[in-house]
């Protein structure tokens, strides 16, 4: 038995071609078919480019209207991995002057704009004023950069947010762990990650931040402003398993949590939402990349945990 099963598969597929948007549709083909080049995905992730370097109109379902913001980088920017779009020097200098226009003045970048607050957009998405820098998103997006060897005056200035962000990390939430995570994977300063990373496992099973036995959601914490059920499993921080969160858990604390993440699949073949469904159109157009991702990491456990111990 592995992680991905030929049924599973063909289960997904038929569901990305029947509520997939466009963009999901290529990168499944890309990914796991043999139909689809780097060229056509990106096509479909530029329908989302803006003319100053960011992405918006919809691209992160949570994020709507024309104006782009730092956030729908986190939809983006998996595609720009895969496509190993990163390395094209062209696209990633307009990418970072874009990061550096919208950066506070302590080098990272905030959610989200005061534009945003003239278009739909979730509760939870709070924009103050003035913007505010944060962990998330800034480590989601500088991690990739780093990991790619891109140069640009934001790269640095970001990277100096983060490696203080890291380390102010107390009270914090699973979101902002990840992005953490995502930062200490990367960054050049390899004896500082790995102490930040013993830090912070064990900062998260201190404050209860995953769940180890879904069995027992009891005996996991859910930070405030989370919905029903949105609880973190080990590969939620740990992806995949070259990832600095892998040493936080064991062989079997792994296996049950992809377990889980194999039987979450639903009779349509995609994967559900876990946070709070504020618009109809949120679940309808967030479950197709849900389901990439639930794809990916399970492919990248394969081998790597058995799924049953022997």
């Amino acid at each position: 038995m592995q992680w991905i099963t030929d049924e599973m598969l063909a289960r997904a597929e038929q569901f990305l071609w029947t509520s997939g948007r466009v963009l999901e549709q290529r990168r499944f083909a890309y990914l796991f078919g043999d139909r689809e080049a780097p060229a056509g995905v990106l096509a479909a992730l530029d329908a989302y480019l803006t003319p100053d370097g960011g992405y918006a109109y919809g691209l992160e379902p949570d994020v709507r209207g024309p104006v782009p913001h730092p956030a729908t980088l986190r939809t983006a920017m998996p595609v720009l991995v895969e496509t190993d779009a990163l390395r094209d020097a062209a696209r990633m200098s307009r990418l970072c002057d874009w990061l550096a226009s919208v950066s506070t003045e302590v080098g990272g970048v905030p959610p989200a704009l005061p534009a945003l607050r003239d278009y739909p957009h979730p509760p939870w998405l709070v924009v103050p004023e003035p913007p505010v820098a944060g962990l998330i998103p800034t480590g989601w997006i500088l991690g990739p950069l780093l990991r790619a060897g891109v140069e640009h005056a934001w790269v640095t200035a970001a990277t100096e947010f983060c490696h203080t962000a890291v380390e102010k990390l107390a009270d914090t939430h699973p979101y902002e762990i990840e992005a953490a995570v995502t930062f200490l994977d990367h960054t050049p300063d390899r004896a500082w990650a790995e102490r930040q990373s013993r830090r912070l496992g064990e900062l998260v099973r201190e404050q209860r931040l995953v769940l180890l036995d879904p069995a027992h959601p009891d005996r996991a914490r859910l930070a405030p402003g989370y919905a029903v059920g949105e609880y973190h499993l080990p590969h939620d921080y740990a992806p995949h398993p070259d990832n600095v969160a892998r040493t936080w858990f064991t062989d079997a604390e792994l296996r049950v949590g992809l377990r889980a993440l194999a039987e979450a699949q639903e009779a349509d073949g995609g994967w559900p939402i876990r946070w709070a469904e504020w618009s109809p159109t949120v679940r309808v157009e967030s479950r197709p990349g849900v389901t990439i991702e639930a794809l990916n990491i399970l492919r990248a456990w394969q081998g790597a945990v058995p799924p049953t111990q022997g």
